[in-house]
């Protein structure tokens, strides 16, 4: 349903994307008149740059601007109207041209919001914090050099799950099952679904293979070998080195990453168009 109230408008645009600054200022001047515009930033860090009481964010980059983005809001989850200046668009929905022709129902029609769930990881050594990072997709426990396969050993809600040896895990949410999830041979959830996923890199075993979790379970992670550039990466982004014995502590995030849907795509659009899901060989 729309809202009738003039909207909270503020406007990020990533500095390192070639066209953001011309596109950040054209869609100022375009959105002038048809929401409250209440500011502009070229950055991606919204903590310090987005006021409080803002009903929308337009976020002109790419999927890993709209990831980083949305770690930043840790707090006050506002929804994010992605504009596609990246490569695939898949979480960034809205090419430059859409966006105008649908930003009245994209800043008011909160129908259009897709609320997702995000993590909490933190990491442990020997009983002291490390780091608390939020991961809007996921967080892959990966082996680095001298690449030798690591062992990791898996507990949920407090009972031992398995002992696994390979490259290691990922841990994602159903926002991040077709990140790198999917690459890895992962299930693909829909974005909105309570669940998340568990998929084994590379297992040194036939038997482990991935897992589909309550979306309340409490994932623990003990690195019980690791080599010297073994890391927790976050979304991508982020990586926090390991050290033999740390403990990571994945659970669900209090807050959902809000998201608005472009008005013209179907539920399956981005999955069957940009990544071709379902696509029968071209028969002769």
């Amino acid at each position: 349903m729309s809202d009738p109230r003039p909207r909270r408008v503020f406007l990020l645009a990533n500095p390192d994307k070639p066209d953001a600054g011309r596109v950040l200022d054209e869609l100022r001047q375009f959105a002038a008149g048809r929401a409250d515009v209440v500011g502009a930033a070229h950055q991606i860090d919204a903590r310090s740059a987005v006021p409080d009481g803002v009903d929308r964010i337009v976020v002109l980059g790419g999927d890993g601007t709209l990831l980083g983005v949305a770690r930043s809001l840790v707090g006050r989850q506002i929804p994010l109207i992605g504009v596609n200046l990246g490569k695939l668009g898949f979480l960034a929905e809205f090419s430059v041209e859409e966006v105008k022709t649908h930003f009245e129902a994209a800043v008011s029609d909160d129908s259009l919001v897709s609320r997702r769930a995000m993590l909490d990881v933190a990491v442990e050594r020997q009983g002291a914090p490390v780091a608390s990072v939020l991961a809007v997709n996921d967080c892959v426990v990966q082996m680095g050099p001298p690449f030798r396969m690591i062992q990791l050993d898996v507990a949920v809600d407090g009972s031992h799950l398995t002992r696994m040896r390979g490259d290691g895990l990922i841990v994602c949410t159903p926002s991040g099952s077709t990140a790198h999830n999917l690459s890895a041979g992962g299930p693909i959830m829909q974005p909105d679904v309570q669940a998340i996923g568990l998929t084994p890199l590379n297992p040194h075993s036939l038997t482990h293979r991935p897992l589909v979790i309550d979306a309340d379970g409490r994932i623990e992670i003990h690195a019980s070998a690791v080599n010297g550039g073994t890391a927790a990466i976050i979304d991508g982004q982020v990586s926090i080195p390991l050290q033999r014995d740390d403990i990571i502590r994945i659970t669900r995030h209090a807050e959902l990453f809000q998201l608005v849907r472009n008005p013209t795509h179907a539920k399956w659009h981005n999955l069957t168009t940009k990544l071709y899901w379902g696509h029968n060989p071209a028969y002769e």
